[in-house]
């Protein structure tokens, strides 16, 4: 007989062993085999997490009796504190009970009168029993069905402790399952070819595809050339044993591109073998980003500081042009026409002309913020920035300007205008390094109401810029013109959106053409201007004779200068160093015909001084000096139909011819 016990223990485990992941049914099959192998019933009755017993899973040969007994029997909630509980806690053997013994576990009623109590051990914890009952007068249970008890309660034991650990691992991997899904960085598993055999849900949010469908794709359909390099160096890596930390690109399944840190760890199989890797992603996108545009910000704090600092420079060094080239001037009409002095006097005079220039330059492209369009002739646009693209490119780019003279005006603000042309120059540059050719080529044409998509219809200036350099794809093609987008990692990746903004703003449109090894062609359409621009003979209409002159100026050399250059003309003169000593004598009964004034001044400006004088002489003429040009003066400066600006430096004729434009000519002039 002990063979085919023997079996049926064999058997059991197996079934135990089947049904290993639900604690119920070892408990149901446990208890089962128990009643078939020995009888008449039998139950398990473990405890649960919280200390106490768990309801009784019992089993009756004859089904009517097994739901009757259980209920005697049942402890559910209760403590092992009982007698037979800590005796098989402590003894860790089986109790075994017969006739009266019977009566403190099942009372009289239910005739109970052999039983056996088994403990189950669960590593190396009483973790409960199983109970066998025998409702027969006079049964017992012998010797070898104890022991056969015993054994099936082993086996319940092996099983629980299965069936716990699978809990255990089943809860582990929930709790691992919900980390992997909440945490915000990407989890991808790789196999040793780099398939993904796992993704969770922030991975796929990185690489654009839904997870499921990145599990059996390879990752190096997300990388570049490089990056499938770089991929197959870190894997090789992680087969050594080693992990792997670096930053790479990903390109998602959209098009775009994503900076991500990835960690790479190596996965050993149960043998020790290299199976695969896992990989942390961390997208760093929006932290490079950011970074970037705060280095732009700065950038563009920098510009700023730069371009008010040129204003200021630019302004003093008019001041110091207009006393050198005044100077010079009136040594010229002094002088003997070809003696040494009166050539020196043109060489001065020469100098100042190409430093106003180069000021003026320097003021409109530095800061402009006045708003002040101008009618401009695109031939003397194209000339005057010509000097400033020669310096822009270098000795290395040739420069070639095409443009006829019946090219048709435009009308903007000179000074953005000029740095729109700069900033392409500037790009044309940086895509040449090794030299080349920049073409800039103006023509006019007229565009009908459905012609070129994006060209506002009408009459246009079309300049043409094109470069030899190695040129754009067609992603950066497409992106060229957005604010902060550059393919340097040191430029701000303003210039071109710069430009087009500039265009934009006074009804053009900007096109960009390029391919790779082919140099970029950039089209600006220019709306032509209406008018053309108002002639010296406009002021001329009405002439007003001036007597007496009234010269502001903080700068005492400077206003010296104006009383020098003019006063050959016959006038009379009187200079005020301070705008609020001139409010004052205005005040006190003095007359002016002519206000020639600074702009700029600590006390009070040229406009504010005007209104001041105004008051006691309505038609007061106005003849502003400024260092600035007009553009970068602004709304602080008002031009009325009596008030003029001449910049500085200026020579007596230029100023002389000023005052004849404000107020006509003059009968008393002798100069």
């Amino acid at each position: 007989m002990a063979y085919p016990l023997r079996y049926a223990l064999a058997d059991l485990a197996l079934a135990l062993s089947r049904v290993a992941g639900d604690a119920a049914e070892v408990r149901s099959t446990a208890a089962r085999a128990a009643a078939d192998m020995i009888g008449d019933g039998a139950g398990v009755q473990l405890l649960r997490d919280d200390g106490r017993y768990d309801a009784i899973t019992y089993h009756h040969v004859d089904d009517e009796r097994s739901a009757a007994i259980a209920r005697v029997l049942d402890h559910v909630g209760q403590l092992p504190d009982d007698d037979f509980s800590t005796s098989m806690a402590a003894s860790r053997r089986p109790i075994v009970l017969a006739g009266d013994g019977v009566e403190p576990l099942a009372g009289e009623e239910h005739h109970i009168h052999a039983a056996v109590l088994c403990p189950v051990i669960v590593d190396n914890t009483y973790a409960g029993y199983l109970v066998l009952t025998r409702e027969q007068p006079g049964s017992f249970y012998s010797t070898a069905e104890v022991e056969l008890a015993r054994d099936i309660a082993g086996e319940l034991a092996l099983a629980e402790s299965s069936a716990r650990a699978l809990e255990r691992l089943r809860a582990s991997e929930e709790r691992y399952r919900r980390v992997l899904e909440t945490i915000p960085e990407g989890v991808l598993q790789l196999d040793a070819e780099g398939v993904a055999t796992y993704a969770n849900e922030p991975m796929g949010v990185v690489l654009g595809m839904p997870r499921t469908q990145l599990v059996g794709v390879s990752l190096r359909g997300f990388l570049d050339s490089q990056g499938q390099k770089e991929l197959s160096r870190r894997l090789s890596e992680c087969q050594a044993g080693r992990s792997t930390v670096g930053a790479t690109r990903l390109m998602r399944a959209d098009g775009s591109q994503r900076s991500v840190r990835m960690s790479m760890m190596p996965l050993m199989d149960d043998q020790g073998r290299f199976s695969g890797v896992v990989c942390m992603v961390t997208d760093t996108t929006d932290h490079i980003d950011a970074r970037g545009l705060k280095r732009q910000l700065d950038h563009l704090r920098r510009l700023d500081s730069l371009g008010q600092l040129i204003g200021g420079i630019s302004h003093d060094f008019n001041n110091l042009l207009t006393v050198v080239g005044g100077s010079a001037d009136m040594i010229l009409t002094s002088a003997e026409e070809g003696s040494p002095q009166h050539q020196l006097a043109q060489d001065i005079l020469e100098a100042v002309g190409t430093g106003r220039t180069l000021t003026h330059q320097l003021l409109a492209f530095g800061r402009s913020e006045g708003n002040r369009p101008e009618i401009i002739p695109i031939p003397d646009l194209l000339t005057d920035v010509q000097s400033l693209f020669s310096r822009t490119l270098g000795e290395h780019i040739g420069l070639d300007l095409a443009f006829g003279p019946d090219v048709w005006p435009v009308r903007a603000e000179r000074g953005p205008l000029e740095q729109a042309l700069v900033n392409l120059a500037a790009n044309a540059r940086d895509a040449m390094l090794h030299g080349g050719m920049l073409r800039v080529a103006a023509s006019n044409e007229v565009v009908e109401p459905d012609g070129k998509q994006g060209v506002p219809p009408g009459r246009l200036v079309h300049l043409v810029i094109t470069d030899t350099g190695v040129g754009m794809t067609d992603e950066v093609r497409r992106r060229a013109l957005e604010p902060f987008f550059t393919t340097r990692p040191t430029a701000a990746g303003l210039g071109l959106a710069t430009t087009a903004g500039i265009v934009q703003g006074i009804g053009g449109h900007i096109e960009l053409e390029s391919e790779p090894r082919m140099g970029t062609t950039v089209h600006l359409y220019l709306p032509a201007a209406e008018e053309k621009p108002a002639g010296a003979e406009a002021r001329q209409g009405t002439t007003q004779v001036i007597g007496t002159v009234l010269i502001v100026e903080d700068q005492p050399e400077v206003a010296q200068l104006v009383q020098r250059l003019i006063a050959p003309a016959g006038y009379t003169i009187t200079v005020a160093t301070d705008a609020l000593m001139a409010v004052t004598q205005v005040a006190a009964g003095a007359h002016p015909d002519l206000l020639i004034t600074d702009v700029v001044m600590p006390t009070m400006t040229g406009p504010e001084l005007a209104n001041a004088l105004r008051t006691h002489h309505p038609d007061l003429p106005v003849l502003y000096m400024s260092g600035y040009t007009a553009a970068s003066l602004g709304p602080q400066l008002h031009l009325d139909e009596n008030s003029m600006l001449i910049e500085k430096p200026f020579t007596r004729s230029t100023l002389l011819g000023a005052i004849r434009t404000l107020c006509g000519p003059q009968p008393s002039e002798t100069a």
